[in-house]
């Protein structure tokens, strides 16, 4: 293995892995093996209320028993507040972040004339109402400001973000129209996935995520914080979804079921097959050698 590809899965500890998370988990392995690199699991711990005791030692013995094993012991957000306090204090400092005194019920009324979308993993689009201060209220939470808090600085990252999608190909999105400043940190103290995920990536050495075609509307956001923040942006790939009977996303808001594991390498093939891959090998250990050659072929580093 060598130092220059570090590849990540992390998941939630609010159940266990089913079909549609495997398919995530062995995209990123496979990755990571095809490449000579690190495969690393991160557990995204955050959400105390809605973790499930135990939960995350069954997702690492689900991921052992498939022959997917990490190169280091876990990282648990919830031993990295200090990192992200750290992100957020400096993000203040430079005025690209502020608190926001709005609840739940102002966000309502105020973008309800818009009719504005809620996207996964952010609230609907934010009108700016504390941009400029709280006007009297007290902070409830944190921003992220997708404008520069000076239009006259030329330096300062644009909303606009563009990049390359191994995948999917050429993407772009305008952070500050499409999401509008998102939270950081949520009034209930929570720290958001997005400053999480990118204080992580980062500070683990991450050069290659590849996750699940689901999160791809979060990487334009991940890119600002890391411009913001003077980090590395790391390749992308979102790999296909498994879904549910209805054509949404197959999760556990969907009613998916934890993993059958009586026999790991048909829930492999399962896997492989919705990533595009076909191997005959009828152990785990040829399978998953096969299924490696096939995704370097498919999916060489640009």
């Amino acid at each position: 293995m060598t130092a220059h590809y570090v590849g990540r899965f992390a998941p939630s500890p609010t159940g266990l892995l089913h079909a549609g998370s495997l398919v995530a988990a062995l995209a990123s392995w496979l990755d990571a093996r095809a490449n000579a690199g690190r495969w690393l699991v991160r557990i995204e711990d955050l959400d105390t209320p809605r973790n499930l005791e135990g939960a995350a030692e069954a997702i690492l013995g689900q991921l052992e028993r498939c022959g997917l094993v990490a190169d280091a012991a876990p990282l648990r957000q919830s031993t990295r507040i200090t990192a992200y306090q750290q992100a957020l204090d400096r993000l203040v400092a430079t005025r690209c972040a502020y608190a926001c005194g709005c609840s739940r019920r102002d966000l309502e009324l105020a973008v309800a004339p818009a009719r504005m979308e809620r996207a996964r993993h952010a609230e609907r689009i934010y009108p700016g109402t504390c941009r400029d201060g709280l006007h009297g209220k007290l902070a409830r939470s944190f921003r992220l400001r997708t404008v520069p808090p000076d239009p006259s600085d030329g330096g300062a990252p644009s909303s606009t973000i563009a990049w390359v999608d191994r995948r999917l190909g050429a993407q772009q999105q305008d952070v500050a129209t499409s999401v509008g400043d998102f939270v950081l940190k949520r009034a209930d103290g929570v720290w958001a996935y997005q400053l999480a995920v990118v204080v992580d990536d980062a500070a683990q050495g991450v050069t290659d995520v590849v996750r699940g075609e689901d999160l791809v509307g979060n990487t334009a956001r991940q890119i600002l914080l890391q411009r913001l923040l003077g980090l590395p942006t790391p390749r992308y790939l979102h790999a296909p979804l498994v879904l549910a009977a209805g054509g949404e996303k197959l999760s556990k808001q969907t009613g998916a079921e934890p993993l059958e594991l009586a026999s790991p390498l048909l829930a492999l093939q399962a896997a492989g097959a919705v990533l595009g891959l076909d191997t005959g090998g009828m152990t785990l250990g040829d399978w998953l050698a096969g299924a490696v050659a096939q995704w370097r072929r498919r999916w060489p580093l640009p």
